[in-house]
C-alpha cells in the first residue's frame, strides 16, 4: 500500500471536469439504469442513482418475437428512465440490449422505434462482448490481486462465465440457459413436479458441461480460483440466506458469501413450494418467485462443474462495466489493468475527496501510521498486507467527519464511511475501517458500543491493537504542518517500554504541541500492549 495517489494515467483527458452519464441494460428479466458522476481527475466514477423495472423482454410471443405489450411496457420504462436521467443533467445515455432483443427476429424493429419515438440509441451486443462489459464492472469493484476468479453472471437469458485475474480475461462465454428461458420453457408444473426437476437439471448441466470444461483448459497447473457472482438471481439468494442467518436486512451484499451446501438446502426446499408459498419468503418479489428456482439450479450445476463449494457476491455488473467501456474510449482510463488494480486506494480517496478531507494531513498520518504499523509488526502484533491496507485507509478517512461538524466528528466519520460506497472492501472490512477512524480520539472501545461488538472476534482485535497506532500518528501531526519527519521505534521487553525517538522536520522547532498531544493520546497504546510509551525528540 503507498500513501500517494494510486493511479498514474498516460493519457491526460483536456477535459477534467465531472461528468455525469447514465447506463441503461436492457436485459431479458428487467431493464437497469445506473446514473453516475465519473470523475477523470480519479479515473473512477460515483453512482448517484439507481433504477430498476422488471419489464420481460424474454416473455416472447410466436415465433419467438417480442410482444406488442412488452414493448410497450419497455418503451414506456425507458421513457421513464430518461426523464430521471435529465433530473441529473446526464449528458450521454448509453444504452445496450442482451439476448431477449438479440435474439428476437423483431428486435431490431424494436429498437428502431425505441430510436424514432424517445430519441435513444441502443447497442446490441453479443454475448462475448456482453461478458466482457461484465468483467469489467466487476474490476470496477474487486481486487483480483492477480489471482484467478471465475466470474457467473445469470441472466433471464443466458448465464455468463468468465475467467481473469484483473488483467485480460483468459476466457469469456455466455450461453443460452437463464432463469426466464428455462422458466417458460421446462416448468409447467407448480409446485414443480419431480420429472419436470429432473429434466431441468440434467440440460442445465448437459449444456454447462461443454463451457466449463473450455474455461477450466485455460486455468493453469494448481491454480485454484475464487468464484464471484452478479445479478438479480444471486443477489436474491445470497440476501435470503443473509436474512435467515442474521434475522435482518443486509444493507449491502458486497462481500457476503453463499456455500454450495446452502444453495442445496434451499432447492430442495423451494421445489416442494408453489409460487404462492415462495412468495411468502422474505426476499422473494413476485416476479423474481416465478424463476428463482431455475436459477439457482443454474448456480448449483455450475459451482457443482466447477467443483467451487464457495460463492462471493459482487454487486456490480453489466451496467457497471458500461461506464468503464465508456471511460476507456473516451481517454479518462489509460488501461483496465490500471483501473482494475487499484479499486480499494481509488475509493477511500474517492471519498475522502467527496468529503473535503484535508489530503495533505491525511497522508502524512497514513505514512507515520504505517511507519508504525511496520516498526511494530513482529514485536507487538503479527497482522499483515490485509490489516495495514485498513490502517491506512481508516489513517486517509479518518477525519471526514469534519464535512458533518466538528463536535464528535470522530462518530460522524464512523457513519459516513461505513454507509459510503468504499468499493473492493468487505462488509466487515468496511466496518473495520470506519471503527478504526471513529476511535481515532476521544474514548477507546468499549463493550457498550454496539458497532464494535458487532464484530466477529478478529475483527475486533485488528481494532484494540491498531487504533492506538492511528492515535499516536494523529497526534504526531497536531498541528497538521508535517513537523515530524520520522519516528523511530525502540522497544525494550525487559523494561516494559517503548520508545519513540522522533525527528523533526525543522530543527529549531521543539515540537510541544505534538509531544502534548502524544502525552494525551498514548493511554490507549499503554493499555492495550502493556507497555510504558516514552517520546523523545532527536537532535
Amino acid at each position: 500500500m503507498v500513501t500517494s495517489m494510486p493511479l498514474v494515467k498516460s493519457f491526460e483527458p483536456a477535459d477534467d471536469r465531472d461528468r455525469i452519464l447514465a447506463a441503461i441494460d436492457l436485459g431479458t428479466n428487467s431493464l437497469h439504469m445506473v446514473v453516475v458522476k465519473v470523475q477523470p481527475q480519479l479515473t473512477t466514477f460515483t453512482i448517484i442513482a439507481r433504477e430498476k423495472e422488471t419489464v420481460r423482454l424474454g416473455d416472447c410471443g410466436e415465433k419467438g418475437n417480442l410482444k406488442p405489450e412488452v414493448m410497450e411496457r419497455a418503451i414506456n420504462c425507458l421513457k421513464r428512465f430518461q426523464g430521471i436521467a435529465q433530473t441529473f443533467n446526464a449528458e450521454q445515455i448509453v444504452a445496450v440490449a442482451t439476448s431477449a432483443v438479440r435474439e428476437a427476429p423483431n428486435g431490431r424493429e424494436f429498437i428502431r422505434r425505441v430510436a424514432d419515438e424517445l430519441d435513444l440509441e441502443i447497442s446490441l451486443i453479443s454475448g462475448q462482448e456482453e461478458a466482457r462489459r461484465i468483467y469489467l464492472g466487476v474490476l470496477s469493484a474487486m481486487e483480483f490481486n492477480n489471482q484467478p476468479h471465475i466470474i457467473i453472471d445469470i441472466g433471464g437469458g443466458s448465464t455468463e462465465l468468465i475467467l481473469g485475474d484483473g488483467w485480460e480475461p483468459r476466457f469469456l462465454s455466455s450461453t443460452k440457459v437463464g432463469a426466464v428461458r428455462l422458466t417458460h420453457d421446462f416448468v409447467h408444473t407448480d409446485p414443480i413436479s419431480r420429472a419436470e426437476f429432473l429434466y431441468l437439471q440434467a440440460y442445465i448441466r448437459g449444456t454447462l458441461e461443454r463451457v466449463v470444461d473450455e474455461l477450466s483448459s485455460h486455468l493453469k497447473s494448481g491454480e485454484i480460483p475464487r468464484l464471484v457472482g452478479t445479478s438479480g438471481t444471486i443477489e436474491t439468494l445470497v440476501g435470503i440466506k443473509a436474512r435467515e442467518k442474521s434475522g435482518t436486512d443486509p444493507t449491502r451484499l458486497v462481500g457476503y458469501k453463499l456455500t454450495l451446501e446452502d444453495l442445496q438446502e434451499f432447492i430442495n426446499r423451494i421445489r416442494k413450494l408453489s409460487y404462492q408459498e415462495r412468495l411468502q419468503i422474505p426476499g422473494i418479489a413476485d416476479r423474481r418467485a416465478e424463476i428463482i428456482l431455475a436459477g439457482a439450479l443454474i448456480l448449483q450445476e455450475a459451482m457443482t462443474l466447477l467443483n467451487l463449494r464457495s460463492l462471493t457476491v459482487c454487486e456490480r455488473s453489466l451496467r457497471e462495466g458500461v461506464i468503464v467501456d465508456w471511460m476507456l474510449t473516451h481517454g479518462l482510463i489509460d488501461d483496465r489493468l490500471h483501473y482494475g488494480r487499484s479499486v480499494r486506494e481509488r475509493s477511500v480517496l474517492k471519498i475522502a475527496q467527496k468529503y473535503q478531507v484535508d489530503l495533505e494531513s491525511s497522508q502524512r498520518v497514513a505514512t507515520l501510521a504505517l511507519s508504525l504499523f511496520d516498526q511494530t509488526k513482529g514485536l507487538l502484533h503479527n497482522w499483515g498486507e490485509t490489516e495495514r491496507e485498513l490502517l491506512w485507509s481508516a489513517s486517509i478517512l479518518h477525519n471526514c467527519g469534519l464535512y458533518v461538524s466538528h463536535s464528535a466528528h470522530h462518530k460522524h466519520s464512523y457513519y459516513l464511511i461505513r454507509y459510503g460506497e468504499l468499493l473492493g472492501f468487505t462488509e466487515m472490512e468496511i466496518e473495520a475501517i470506519a471503527n478504526l477512524a471513529r476511535y481515532h480520539r476521544k474514548s477507546s472501545p468499549k463493550k457498550k458500543h454496539e458497532a464494535y461488538q458487532g464484530l466477529p472476534r478478529r475483527f475486533r482485535q485488528v481494532i484494540d491493537q491498531l487504533h492506538p497506532l492511528l492515535r499516536l500518528a494523529v497526534a504526531l501531526d497536531r498541528r497538521l504542518i508535517g513537523a515530524i519527519s520520522q519516528v523511530i521505534c525502540e522497544y525494550k521487553p525487559m523494561a516494559r517500554e517503548f520508545y519513540l525517538k522522533l525527528k523533526p522536520t525543522h530543527a529549531d522547532d521543539d515540537c510541544a504541541l505534538e509531544l502534548w498531544s502524544l502525552d494525551f493520546k498514548k493511554e490507549a497504546f499503554e493499555t492495550n500492549y502493556g507497555l510504558k510509551l516514552v517520546a523523545q525528540l532527536e537532535p
